[in-house]
C-alpha cells in the first residue's frame, strides 16, 4: 500500500490522531524530496517509513516505558540499525567532515584500561546520535554504538521520536526547564532525576563508558540574526558531570565535540512544550570536531577562590572551545 494512502487510513480508524498524522505527511514529503534533490530513489526507501509508521502506532497503543538506564534494543527488533538505515540516504557523504578523527583513538584506549570519557558538546538536530554513528561506522563504529547519552524527557515520550530513542543508550533525565511543569509532577521527577543520576554514579565507578552530553540543556538554534551558533554551556550541567566524575572509581576524562548538523531536520525556531514537533528532512553534509582533552582544574581563571564564578569560567572555557571548532567546521 502506498504510504500516504496507509497514513490516511491509521487516522481514519482513530489509530494516529491528526496532528502527528500532518506532521508524519509533512516529514514523508519532505523527505521524498530531499532523496529526490539527492538523485536518490525514495521507492528503494520508502519501506522506512512504513516500519516507522508501524512504530509509532505501536508507541500510541502501547507506549514504551524508558528506565533512568535504557540499554539500545537490537533484539527481537533492531532499532539502532533501523535508526541508522533511516538518517544514512539524508546525508550527503562526500561533503561531510571529521576533524581530528586521531582522537577517537585516544578515547578508546582509555575505554579500553577501564577508564571513563565524557563528551561536552553542542546538540543540533533530533538524530544527532544517529549521525555520530553514520560518521564514525567504517572506522570506529563500536565506539559510536557504545556511547551512552543523556536524553531529556521529549525524545522518550514524543511517539515520534520514541522508535529511534529505542535504538540509542540513554541515561533519561529531565531538564530544569521542564521538572516545573506541571508542577503536580515535579517531586517524582526530581525522585526520577535522581534515580539516574545514582545510576550514572554506577557506570562511572564500572568503568569504561563513554557519555554524550549537551551542557546547554537543548538544541542549537538561530539568535535574532538569523545565524546558528553554538547555545552557551549551564555551569550547573558542568559542574555535575565534573563531581560526580571525582566521585566515581574509575578515572574520567573530558573531550569537547562540536557538530555542524543543523540543516538535515532542523528544530522548530522556539522550545516546544507539547508533544508532536514539525520535522522537515533536507540531504545536507553533517560534519563533527573531536578536540584535545580538557584539563578540569586548570584553565582561564582557575586560580578565583569565588566557587560560582569559577563554575562559570570552567563552563565558558568549554563552551569556547566548542564554538571555535563549530565555526571552523562551517567554514
Amino acid at each position: 500500500m502506498d504510504y500516504l494512502i496507509k497514513l490516511d487510513c491509521c487516522i481514519k480508524q482513530g489509530q494516529l490522531p491528526q496532528k502527528f498524522g500532518t506532521i508524519l505527511r509533512k516529514f514523508y514529503l519532505s523527505y521524498s524530496n530531499a532523496l529526490i534533490s539527492n538523485g536518490l530513489d525514495i521507492l528503494e526507501f520508502s519501506l522506512h517509513f512504513h516500519k516507522f509508521l508501524d512504530l509509532v502506532l505501536n508507541q500510541l497503543a502501547q507506549p514504551y516505558h524508558f528506565e533512568s538506564f535504557h540499554r539500545k534494543i537490537t533484539d527481537p527488533f533492531d532499532y539502532y540499525r533501523f535508526g541508522l538505515d533511516f538518517i544514512r540516504p539524508l546525508i550527503v557523504y562526500e561533503s561531510s567532515r571529521i576533524l581530528r578523527a586521531h582522537m577517537v583513538d585516544q578515547m578508546q584506549a582509555q575505554l579500553a584500561q577501564g577508564e571513563n570519557v565524557i563528551l561536552l558538546a553542542n546538540h543540533q538536530t533530533e538524530p544527532d546520535p544517529q549521525i555520530i554513528s553514520l560518521l564514525l561506522e567504517k572506522t570506529h563504529p563500536q565506539f559510536a554504538e557504545e556511547i551512552i547519552f543523556i536524553a531529556g524527557h521529549r525524545v522518550i515520550t514524543d511517539p515520534l521520536a520514541v522508535p529511534f530513542s529505542k535504538g540509542c543508550n540513554l541515561l533519561c533525565i529531565y531538564s530544569k526547564k521542564h521538572v516545573e511543569t506541571p508542577p503536580e509532577q515535579k517531586a517524582e521527577k526530581l525522585q526520577h532525576n535522581q534515580r539516574t543520576m545514582k545510576r550514572m554514579g554506577q557506570l562511572l565507578s564500572e568503568g569504561g563508558k563513554c557519555i554524550y552530553v549537551a551542557p546547554s540543556g537543548g538544541r542549537d538554534r538561530p539568535n535574532r540574526e538569523g545565524v546558528v551558533d553554538v547555545a552557551r554551556f549551564d555551569p550547573q550541567s558542568v559542574e555535575m558531570f565534573w563531581l560526580m566524575a571525582q566521585q566515581a572509581a574509575q578515572k574520567t576524562h573530558f573531550y569537547p565535540l562540536a557538530l555542524a548538523t543543523y540543516d538535515l531536520l532542523p528544530p522548530p525556531n522556539s522550545i516546544q512544550k507539547e508533544l508532536g514537533e514539525r520535522r522537515h528532512a533536507q540531504c545536507a553534509p553533517v560534519h563533527l570536531a573531536f578536540g584535545s582533552e580538557i584539563d578540569m582544574e586548570n584553565f582561564p581563571g582557575s586560580q578565583l577562590t569565588d566557587k560560582r564564578q569559577k563554575r562559570k569560567l570552567r563552563a565558558d572555557y568549554i563552551w569556547e572551545l566548542v564554538k571555535q571548532d563549530y565555526r571552523l567546521l562551517k567554514k
